[in-house]
């Protein structure tokens, strides 16, 4: 069964290429699964056709950082960049879902970029795509304060009844602090009247409190 069918951003490609894509089998990855570890060789170019991986950066004390997620379409630049460049992984990658993805390898990948117009579109324009990402990563690390970043991760990820299923080590990794202050900003916009927080749980009591903290400038 062709699994390049239900992967969109295939959709142009040759048929020779779909093809040699086809031959590769589908794997499922549970929640928490390593995909690759700081160091390690990078094996192939990784397509999700479902499910989510998250990339993290691991620091001397322990604590991580999200750098980005990589969702059905998207690219993981830490895989692009080491086969297009040949250095190993710099970061560490977990399935945050049930996740189904196919493993292009080394060889079939630099063959495809070489002979397929339509492949080498799909890589550089994902590649393209996750690099402005990781921009807009760094400008928000640098000029938006912890209160701010907090407060927009909450507004982006919340669902139409303003709750998000997420806990205090997940916004410190999302949004690249400590628990412990994630612990007393959720406390004070709790006070507040802001937020509702519960173990796991945060729900938006004041949306228009939370989009101007969202909206504040660097200090």
């Amino acid at each position: 069964m062709s699994w390049t069918g239900d992967a969109r951003e295939l959709a142009a490609l040759e048929p020779a290429a779909r093809a040699a894509l086809d031959r590769l089998v589908p794997v499922e990855v549970a929640p928490g699964a390593a995909l690759f570890r700081p160091g390690e060789t990078v094996r192939g170019y990784v397509i999700v056709l479902s499910g989510r991986v998250a990339v993290r950066l691991l620091g001397p004390n322990g604590r991580d950082i999200l750098l980005y997620e990589v969702s059905p379409g998207q690219s993981c630049i830490q895989s692009t960049l080491g086969l297009l460049g040949g250095d190993d992984y710099s970061a560490q990658a977990e399935a945050a879902a049930p996740t189904r993805l196919v493993l292009i390898p080394r060889t079939v990948f630099l063959q495809l970029l070489d002979a397929s117009p339509a492949f080498r579109k799909v890589v550089f324009a994902a590649f393209a795509e996750r690099m402005q990402a990781m921009m807009q990563l760094i400008e928000t690390m640098s000029f938006m304060r912890v209160e701010a970043r907090m407060a927009a991760l909450i507004l982006e990820r919340a669902d139409e009844t303003g709750a998000l299923a997420i806990t205090q080590a997940e916004v410190a990794r999302a949004i690249g602090t400590a628990r412990e202050v994630v612990s007393r900003r959720l406390d004070k916009l709790a006070h507040a009247g802001t937020l509702g927080t519960e173990r796991g749980l945060i729900r938006i009591r004041d949306r228009a409190a939370l989009e101007a903290l969202a909206g504040s400038p660097a200090v």
